[in-house]
């Protein structure tokens, strides 16, 4: 069976720097923090007090252009979110909603639905853990009043597919409708997961992302009782520092991102805007520990392999590597050791981490560092790696270039994508440029 192309042609983005694509974008490109103290909640009495919270979220606000004016029933969409569902839709739903919303309209189809049948559009939104908040706030309801008092719509609010689920309405997706869900690898998973569909033939659409949101006491408390979160609670924005010898752990963000995936002959027949192309999905498994990687990185390296060897491309045409580089301790080094054996022979190459200033976004983690990689391609520029004051000696020794800082001007033909997950799950993307496409 001969394998199909697959592009890109929609991005849609939510995240602690901005609630839609160029936002985010630009604050990315300009080095800026997304971190701060948390407000959703008292967090004065546990160690880690920082995240990167999206604040004065509203999903309910009206598109800037209504959707499928030809959609189901006739019906528009107006907004992601209608204020009566709102109320009964968890946060990360909400989050996963607007963004396939921007990433819809961004990618045009709307103008071309009444030549796709609908059960040939899957999606699959990657989910690490579903609605902690609703978890919390039922069983608080039920310690004081009882079973009477859990929400009708608890369940629904809480399982991680219902992402997926509840996009798949709102779109009108008919065919293949599920949530990859492996920790901080989820969404990347998503991807490629749904590039494979394509492949094969089994879609000519997917909508595919991420999507989370658990910055709560339970989520917050639980990974600092672990000892992964920064304590750098007064200097919140220079507390995610990937490959500084400073660092001390990561940082809680929150947030969503969805891609629209293409076969390339549809998209390219219809005179779609083309992003970039899939052009490598490595998945591995560490098969070694369920919190700690491998140390000499093996896992996150043969998940690299994969992607370069079915691309076709050679390490040196790889331009730029964004790393999944959470500030930790152990994971960072074991990581730039294994992109430094992969692209050992790559000069030119640029490593950087996205997450030091969305802080890290667990399942959505790798959509939005695939978005930023694609975007990267799109303006010739390779995001900063920021609070990277003083390189540890052990980075150094790679011979890496981790972008310190400031964003860097460079032609961006090829990106890697990494992510790592709890449980030892790993997944590199590889993306190659939407304007070298033939």
């Amino acid at each position: 069976m001969q394998l199909r192309r697959v592009v890109v042609t929609g991005i849609g983005i939510v995240s602690p720097l901005g609630r839609n694509r160029e936002s985010t974008w630009s604050r990315i490109q300009e080095g800026r923090s997304g971190i701060s103290k948390i407000q959703g909640f008292d967090a004065s009495e546990c160690a880690a007090q920082i995240a990167g919270e999206i604040r004065d979220f509203d999903p309910t606000l009206p598109l800037p252009t209504p959707l499928f004016p030809h959609g189901p029933q006739g019906a528009q969409i107006t907004r992601a979110v209608s204020p009566k569902e709102f109320k009964r839709t968890s946060r990360f739903i909400c989050l996963s909603l607007c963004a396939a919303c921007e990433a819809y309209a961004d990618s045009g189809l709307d103008s071309v639905r009444d030549k796709l049948p609908a059960h040939r559009i899957g999606c699959n939104i990657g989910v690490g853990m579903g609605s902690l908040a609703d978890i919390e706030s039922n069983y608080d309801d039920y310690k004081a009043k009882g079973f009477r008092r859990i929400s009708p719509f608890f369940i629904p609010q809480v399982i991680a597919n219902l992402a997926a689920g509840q996009t798949s309405i709102l779109l009108n997706t008919q065919g293949t409708n599920y949530a990859s869900v492996s920790a901080c690898a989820s969404s990347a998973h998503s991807i490629g997961e749904s590039y494979r569909a394509i492949q094969r033939g089994e879609a000519d659409v997917f909508v595919a992302g991420g999507a989370e949101s658990v910055i709560t006491p339970l989520g917050i408390g639980g990974f600092a009782a672990m000892r992964a979160l920064s304590t750098r609670n007064d200097y919140p924005e220079g507390a995610s520092r990937p490959w500084d010898k400073d660092r001390d752990g990561f940082i809680m963000g929150e947030g969503a991102t969805t891609l629209i995936l293409e076969e390339y002959s549809f998209a390219k027949k219809r005179g779609a805007k083309i992003y970039a192309e899939i052009k490598g999905y490595g998945p591995s498994s560490d098969a070694h520990h369920i919190t700690s990687p491998l140390e000499d990185g093996s896992g996150g390296f043969r998940a690299m392999q994969l992607a370069l060897d079915e691309s076709g491309l050679r390490a040196d045409q790889i331009d730029y590597v964004n790393a999944h580089g959470t500030s930790t301790p152990a994971g960072d080094i074991q990581e730039a050791r294994a992109i430094s054996r992969l692209l050992s022979g790559n000069k030119s190459l640029h490593v950087s981490s996205t997450k030091s200033m969305t802080g890290h976004l667990i399942g959505a983690a790798g959509a939005i560092e695939a978005a930023f990689s694609i975007l990267a391609m799109r303006d010739s520029v390779v995001p900063p790696t920021i609070n990277l004051k003083n390189l540890d000696p052990e980075a150094a020794e790679t011979g890496l270039n981790f972008t310190p800082n400031q964003a860097v001007k460079k032609q961006v033909r090829a990106v890697l994508s990494n992510s790592f997950g709890f449980g030892g799950t790993n997944v590199s993307l590889l993306f190659t440029r939407g304007s070298d496409i033939n």
